[in-house]
């Protein structure tokens, strides 16, 4: 039985096949180190939600095209170098289960890698005169550094609200997701009114799914023990900040100050994750969750109904009901 996933796929299978093999080209250089390590990086390719989106938003506003692969190729050339980047700003050792990349060559080496993809990327675009999806990626880019820096600033003093958090995610986590909705709808349409809702449906989505990311850390995992990565990366979620909220003073600064001192033992970590469970925070942030959701699904209806409308209609379900 075909995969969740794979259903989804079906209206863009064939083209994504292709652009599979193309990125693989891609990625390929002269300097064996770099060679060795984009090999390496290409074996262990994940969902590919991003180059999904792209293909699928295209098709529903026209005919799939040269500028199609060129905007998957961006978003995804982007999105590997921001992966690299961030396992190095954040001391990660591991990606999907093997080894980052600077956990085997270093940081040095991984912070280049990750500059070459991005230059990769923008050669890519330039070559092609694809200046607007250029545009587009560009300012997703940025947009997700400032985010990081506006995470890292409120992260120092736990000072953060609902208002600041959302902004953090717009830039950290939708703005690279409503880009590849954008570069994939302008890749087979002039229709600005349309291309703009792909976008907000982008947006929408990218809101819906990081709200998921942070509910995992609170979930169980298959030894029973939730995983609280967030707590003790001092990360301020929106389970964490609904449940400080709610609750009296007293208690609020009694957890503010296991995240600040304690992140790093296990039983004030658990404390807060059952201070947040007990408190609602969980609830909460399914609740506003579903809300973005919903509204993504409402954009999302206002543009042609085709299949591959109804696969996006089936992948905003898959990223907000997955378990990983």
């Amino acid at each position: 039985m075909a995969s969740e996933l794979e259903i989804i796929k079906a209206p863009v299978n064939k083209e994504l096949k292709e652009f599979e093999a193309h990125f693989k080209a891609l990625m390929k250089s002269s300097v064996p180190l770099l060679d060795k390590i984009t090999y390496y990086m290409v074996q262990q390719k994940g969902k590919q939600v991003r180059p999904i989106l792209v293909f699928l938003c295209a098709k529903v506003c026209g005919e799939l095209n040269a500028s199609t692969d060129v905007a998957a190729s961006l978003i995804e050339l982007s999105h590997t170098a921001s992966l690299v980047h961030d396992d190095v700003v954040d001391n990660a050792y591991e990606r999907r289960g093997l080894f980052s990349i600077n956990a085997l060559w270093k940081n040095k080496i991984a912070v280049l890698v990750g500059d070459f993809l991005l230059t990769k990327g923008l050669q890519v675009a330039l070559e092609t005169n694809n200046y607007r999806h250029l545009h587009t990626v560009s300012m997703a880019v940025q947009q997700m550094a400032e985010g990081e820096l506006l995470q890292m600033e409120k992260a120092r003093r736990l000072d953060i609200d609902e208002a600041v958090y959302f902004e953090i995610i717009r830039q950290k986590t939708a703005s690279l997701i409503a880009a590849a909705c954008l570069a994939g709808a302008s890749s087979t349409t002039d229709d600005e009114a349309m291309i703009q809702a792909m976008y907000a449906f982008g947006e929408k989505l990218g809101i819906a799914f990081q709200i998921k990311d942070d509910l995992f850390d609170y979930g169980d995992e298959a030894i029973g023990k939730p995983r609280g990565i967030d707590i003790k990366e001092k990360k301020m979620t929106l389970p964490l900040i609904y449940s400080l909220n709610h609750t009296d003073k007293a208690t609020k600064r009694k957890i503010i100050n296991y995240i600040k001192n304690d992140s790093e033992n296990e039983m004030k970590v658990r404390e807060v994750i059952a201070f947040v469970k007990a408190s609602g925070g969980i609830e909460y942030a399914e609740q506003i969750m579903r809300k973005y959701q919903d509204e993504a699904i409402v954009i999302l209806h206002t543009l042609p109904d085709n299949p591959a409308r109804e696969s996006l209609n089936k992948l905003v379900y898959f990223f907000t009901n997955r378990k990983n």
